[in-house]
């Protein structure tokens, strides 16, 4: 498992924007997500401070976690690199 601390810019509303994406990816808004190509999920949670709690899980190889993990990432660039500050990540078993 991998835990994610995600930190937007000031005045950013991270996980609003996060919900609304994907509401317009056709997951309904979900704060928790499966990924069509990699089987696990990424499960949202406010923090404080508008910071965005992300754990990513496999149902698959654990070793083959990293694929969710990049994907995610990716889908973080992509969508949100010029409203975020930092990322901070904790591996776990």
């Amino acid at each position: 498992m991998r835990q994610l601390q995600i930190i937007p810019q000031e005045d950013f509303n991270l996980y609003g924007a996060l919900v609304g994406r994907e509401v317009e990816l056709h997951r309904k808004g979900r704060a928790k997500w499966a990924h069509q190509k990699h089987p696990g999920w990424v499960k949202l949670a406010r923090g404080m401070g508008g910071v965005v709690l992300a754990e990513i899980r496999t149902k698959a190889d654990p070793d083959q976690e990293w694929q969710l993990f990049q994907a995610f990432l990716g889908f973080l660039d992509r969508n949100f690199r010029e409203n975020l500050a930092a990322i901070n990540i904790q591996f776990s078993e």
